[in-house]
């Protein structure tokens, strides 16, 4: 993996229906081993593929700026006016702490050609679309001293976003909001993540819950594992949980809360990870369930479940760990009574499962859900599946070795109909362009970590690529983390469906069938709710068609400012997608983009 980003000395350029990329020689490519996920600022993780990470955390510390060179004969960068709304900003409090580690601490590398790099004056300031304190201090309307109205009916939120309209922001959740004592008096807490900056977390706690019992739920090993141990040493209350991850290349992806309330129990399902760089300029999702009582004691072992066993399921889930540290929350959530839950949860744990075990867990488990808590559609294979993701694993040689003929088949099941329609296939992720002129510029791409050794394999899969807009939303130029998957009708106003998750487009998240399809081997811990309309009765449409029907959701196409009274669902993109046109390029996050620069002056050289 260190080969990633090596540039060697002799390259090869490969054309492709959407353009020309450098190809480094290095032919060091196993595709599971990148991350699923991650962001640029996670510099001192061990998790394979951090090299990028620390690369993108680094060009933001020591950006290199965009100069003329002869390729670029005439063309000069554009200077921002101070007065236009593109001010400079103050970017020593970006990222100046990262996963416990001073980004200062890092050590750095001279840079490779003095005529294309010069070093950050020490009192300069990038350019930033929001202003000269937007590093330092966020606006004053950030973080809402009582809540905004919220989305009862689908408790789907998006993260707070820096620098939008205020109504983008109405109704969207930042982790202070979620900690806030307006949700619950906490007693107890454990986050299951990815990425960590302990101190960074231990902040966003409000001061009276600060000292609570926090179990930290991680995936790292060996250094990373005693690194990770050691940025809680100042914090006496926070406890670690390692998940075992006995398949290779496989990484504990799961993003979730557990809050314990002196007035009963709460579950976030998220997209972000526990680090600062996740929760202001990128989009995020999650599900935030009811506030969840206590059951009366002596209650039966089968009660406060929901229509959706959404509370055997989360059960099972924590089972599959097999920790000690958990046992006494799976007890906790077995006297609380969680029957207003109308989520089906899509988990994913490591393991190679047989027989009935195999729906347990990654898109077979969807594939279950769908199969029998959905029904067929008139028409529906006119209804495309739409994907949108941040991180990609490898496909294989052609559509037909995973994502057509395993994966695909699951994104298109519909009730017990032996039809297997072949619908359109949208799948959303970054250009190089939506990267480029994103709120973060160049850097927002250490969190889309798709190699160009996984991509130069797989260009069919390019044909299948959409942009990233989200005007409805307010969030075109904040970078998606959050990943979606649905179905939706031909003109885009219905959904069948709607799942927010953590898995990205990879085999090691869904998982992959072996031993003649009769076997299931997942490799990664992932975590997700499904939305499907049968279990929001009240908030739903009936579709009729030639006097069937089948029930779904109406796409709310403006979910902001978020309202009390009901409206559609609100996807956190615009529908219908913008396909790639021949000059797009999918963001690879090794190779250099030094033909233009970003919102911030600067051009992106891996390192």
């Amino acid at each position: 993996i260190a080969k990633l980003f090596v540039m060697c000395r002799y390259s090869m350029s490969q054309d492709s229906q959407h353009g020309k990329w450098t190809i480094s020689s290095s032919d060091d490519d196993n595709d599971e081993a990148l991350p699923p996920s991650g962001t640029a600022t996670s510099v001192s993780s061990l998790a394979v593929g951090s090299e990028a990470r620390q690369s993108a955390a680094k060009n933001k510390l020591n950006p290199v700026k965009y100069e003329t060179s002869p390729s670029l004969a005439g063309k000069r960068k554009k200077v921002a006016s101070d007065s236009t709304g593109w001010a400079l900003s103050d970017s020593d409090e970006d990222d100046g702490e990262v996963k416990g580690k001073s980004l200062s601490d890092l050590p750095k590398k001279a840079p490779p050609n003095p005529k294309t790099k010069k070093p950050k004056v020490e009192s300069e300031r990038p350019p930033s679309p929001h202003g000269r304190l937007y590093y330092i201090d966020e606006p004053d309307d950030f973080f809402e001293s009582c809540l905004p109205p919220l989305n009862d009916t689908y408790r789907f939120y998006l993260n707070k976003v820096t620098g939008l309209e205020k109504k983008y922001n109405s109704g969207a959740l930042h982790i202070r909001d979620i900690l806030s004592p307006l949700f619950g008096t906490l007693k107890e807490s454990v986050q299951f993540n990815y990425c960590f900056d302990i101190a960074w977390m231990v902040k966003q706690y409000p001061s009276e819950f600060r000292d609570r019992p926090v179990l930290i739920v991680h995936g790292d090993k060996r250094e990373a594992k005693a690194r990770l141990i050691q940025q809680a040493q100042p914090f006496p209350h926070v406890r670690f949980c390692q998940a075992k991850l006995d398949i290779a290349f496989g990484t504990h992806h799961t993003k979730m809360m557990l809050l314990w309330y002196e007035e009963g129990f709460r579950v976030i399902i998220l997209t972000s990870n526990l680090i600062r760089a996740d929760w202001y300029q990128k989009t995020q999702g999650m599900w935030m369930s009811p506030l969840y009582p206590r059951l009366p004691k002596e209650s039966s072992a089968s009660a406060g479940e929901s229509p959706t066993f959404f509370k055997r399921d989360l059960l099972e889930y924590l089972a599959s760990y097999r920790a000690p540290e958990l046992e006494e929350w799976i007890q906790r959530i077995k006297e609380h009574d969680l029957s207003e839950t109308r989520v089906y949860l899509v988990g994913s744990t490591p393991g190679r499962y047989v027989g009935s075990d195999m729906e347990r867990w990654g898109h077979l488990r969807l594939r279950k859900l769908l199969y029998e808590h959905t029904n067929p559609i008139p028409g529906e294979e006119r209804w495309p599946v739409i994907g949108q993701f941040s991180s990609i694993g490898s496909m294989g040689l052609d559509k037909s070795k995973w994502l057509a003929g395993e994966f695909q088949r699951t994104l298109t099941t519909l009730g017990k109909s032996s039809l297997r329609p072949d619908p359109p296939m949208h799948l959303l992720y970054p250009s190089v362009e939506d990267v480029r002129m994103s709120l973060e510029g160049y850097p927002a791409g250490g969190s889309l970590p798709y190699s160009i050794q996984t991509a130069q394999k797989q260009l069919w899969l390019h044909s299948y690529f959409h942009r990233w807009k989200a005007e409805a939303t307010g969030r075109s130029h904040a970078m998606p983390h959050i990943k979606t998957y649905m179905r939706a009708s031909p003109d885009f106003s219905q959904l069948a469906w709607f799942l927010v998750t953590s898995a990205n487009l990879s085999k090691a998240a869904w998982g992959a069938l072996e031993k003649n399809n009769t076997q299931m081997m997942v490799r990664s811990y992932e975590l997700g709710v499904l939305y499907l309309p049968s279990a929001f009765v009240r908030a739903t449409y009936c579709l009729i068609v030639k006097k069937k029907f089948s029930i779904t959701f109406s796409v709310d196409k403006n979910p902001f400012p978020v309202s009390a009274s009901f409206s559609g669902f609100p996807v956190p993109f615009d529908l219908p997608p913008t396909s790639y046109t021949t000059k797009d390029q999918p963001w690879i996050w090794n190779i250099p983009y030094s033909q233009a620069p970003d919102t911030h002056g600067n051009i992106w050289v891996p390192s």
